[in-house]
């Protein structure tokens, strides 16, 4: 025994953690855990039961607030009025009045999202806000003599669009009669804004994850998470869940780690339910009990350890221990020395690894002080190449010529779209922004372009609504862009297109810049992929400006350093056709959030 445990630290480790940890605390926490998850359980259904109550009180009050009042708009003098009248008299103050009279009754109830009293017959119907277009279908359409042996009827839920915009509501609907001969002269509908109801419903509180559902009387939800639709039935989220009789109760749906809770309460006098949905892990987690129990485990545990370690740790620790001073005596300003190895074991197989493990570190660091300082200089290089001086001499010539010979909205344009292209290639050395940034900061140039060059250029964006607000390193198109106006689109006569295309999959954010301009020939095309990849991004200034082609070269440079080998320009052309440069970039970290002012 004593030679199988003096030949590895891994079996004396492992001794020490079967015998000293892993026996009492797996007794002690399975003890623990049956005695305490029966009672963690019943105190979760207790506590969700009664927040399910609270919610039904104001539910309920909600609802006879509402049937009260569609009972006092059917008495409603004005409305008994309004539609006994022939439809041939329009009493427009009485509209009005009706009109005044609802605005007021609807004002003092956030819930209210409309009220429309619907004459029978061709007379127009009179609601509380401009009724543009409604979703809602009576039941009457399905069931003709549905009012006859029910007073009301709650609608589904449906969208309604009035004066004040779209909403989601509920209806109460409910037919109204003559109080003097007690036949139908019309219907009144009072609208509850969904969003009201599903707000004092997702603010119901169970455990951390728990949740709770507002369910019509065909199991259809009415209100609940975001991420749970309207007018869905429960079973399409939760398939083969038992039904729940009865007007309040729980069950179990699920098995393991899937298992939840459901509790369910009736609201009284609508066919309406809560739900409330708890996952057992919830509250298993949290409780408290359990974890007395395993704190009482882990000290009965850490006293073994102590009795059982104290003729072990003297052989344990002897050589962590060398190891320990060797590396605390180390200067962190200098580079890792190499530590002699004394064993064979575990800890000189450790020794072993960091030794290699600080001679590769030594070598990163060089490399990424190298990476870093060439992402700076291409950066910088970017930058001057956006704002060169004859670039920007020939836009001020022409916003004078502009502003002497025609003083029109073409100065404003050009000056405009100067200052957000200055203002995005110069913003606080930012490095990345949204693709939309990039291509308005593209559309800036081809702006200023087009009016020194009128009737030359036409510029298309194709750009997927899912790339949009994506991150890009930011000054990757406008060089590519202008590369293909000077060395395309004005070498052809007539005007050109310059199109770019932007789409997103798995792979990546795919880019690509296409123009009909002159193209290049085979040779000249060949030649300049040899250069793009061949050429390391390191090339001195001077030597790479004398081979030409220096804004493809300097956007291919930069989506190496920032991005890897895999984004690089992939350029397709054809003489007298045009050509396509198109690459690359993943999906990574979100920076869209930043903006550019």
């Amino acid at each position: 025994m004593k030679k199988w445990l003096g030949k590895s630290l891994k079996h004396k480790l492992s001794l020490l953690i079967i015998i000293a940890t892993m026996v009492p605390l797996l007794f002690l926490g399975l003890f623990s855990y049956n005695m305490a998850g029966g009672i963690t359980e019943e105190k979760a259904k207790i506590s969700g039961m009664n927040t399910l109550r609270q919610l039904e009180a104001y539910l309920v009050t909600m609802v006879k607030d509402v049937e009260n009042m569609s009972l006092f708009l059917i008495g409603h003098s004005g409305v008994q009025s309004y539609l006994k009248s022939p439809e041939r008299e329009s009493n427009y103050t009485q509209q009005t009045s009706i009109i005044n009279f609802l605005t007021n009754l609807a004002f003092s109830k956030e819930y209210i999202a409309n009220i429309i009293i619907e004459p029978l017959g061709a007379k127009q119907p009179i609601s509380h806000k401009s009724l543009i277009r409604s979703e809602f279908t009576d039941i009457t359409e399905d069931i003709p003599d549905y009012y006859k042996g029910h007073p009301k009827w709650w609608s589904n839920v449906h969208r309604q669009w009035t004066s004040d915009g779209v909403r989601q509501v509920v209806t109460l609907a409910r037919p109204i009669r003559s109080t003097d001969k007690y036949k139908p002269i019309g219907k009144v509908q009072i609208n509850v804004d969904q969003a009201v109801i599903a707000y004092q419903v997702t603010q119901a509180a169970l455990e951390k994850s728990g949740f709770v559902l507002l369910l019509d009387e065909h199991d259809r939800i009415i209100a609940g998470p975001s991420d749970m639709e309207s007018n869905r039935a429960l079973s399409d989220f939760y398939p083969g869940m038992k039904l729940m009789e009865g007007p309040s109760g729980t069950l179990n749906y699920g098995e393991g780690t899937a298992k939840k809770t459901v509790l369910y309460k009736s609201v009284s006098d609508v066919n309406w339910k809560l739900v409330g949905i708890i996952p057992a892990a919830e509250y298993r987690s949290q409780n408290q009990y359990v974890l007395s129990l395993m704190a009482v485990a882990v000290t009965v545990a850490i006293l073994l350890v102590i009795i059982l370690v104290v003729f072990l740790i003297q052989k344990i620790t002897k050589p962590l221990s060398t190891l320990t001073k060797f590396l605390k005596n180390s200067s962190p300003e200098e580079p890792l020395p190499a530590i002699p190895v004394t064993t064979i074991d575990e800890v000189g197989q450790l020794i072993i690894s960091y030794n290699r493990l600080s001679s590769r570190i030594v070598k990163l660091t060089e490399e990424v002080k190298l990476s870093e300082s060439l992402k700076k200089e291409a950066d910088m290089q970017a930058l001057q190449v956006q704002i060169n001086p004859h670039f920007l001499y020939n836009t001020l010539s022409s916003i004078q010529w502009l502003a002497l010979m025609n003083k029109d909205s073409k100065i404003a344009d050009m000056v405009g779209s100067l200052s957000d292209f200055l203002r995005f290639s110069l913003n606080n050395g930012q490095e990345y922004c949204a693709v939309r940034q990039e291509m308005e900061h593209v559309r800036n140039y081809v702006n200023i372009q087009s009016i020194r060059y009128p009737d030359k250029l036409i510029f298309h964006v194709y750009m997927d609504d899912r790339v949009r607000d994506l991150t890009m390193l930011k000054l990757l198109l406008q060089p590519l862009v202008e590369n293909a106006m000077l060395h395309g689109i004005l070498k052809r006569e007539g005007p050109g297109t310059i199109t770019i295309h932007a789409s997103c999959d798995e792979h990546g954010i795919h880019l690509m810049v296409e123009d009909d301009g002159i193209g290049m020939s085979e040779e000249r095309l060949l030649w300049l992929r040899t250069q793009l990849e061949e050429h390391p991004v390191h090339v001195h200034e001077k030597e790479r400006s004398s081979q030409g082609s220096y804004g493809l070269r300097n956007v291919n440079n930069r989506l190496h350093l920032h991005y890897g080998k895999e984004a690089v320009l992939r350029i397709e052309s054809t003489e007298g056709r045009g050509t396509v440069v198109r690459f690359t970039i993943p999906i990574g970290e979100d920076r869209s959030g930043i903006e550019y002012s």
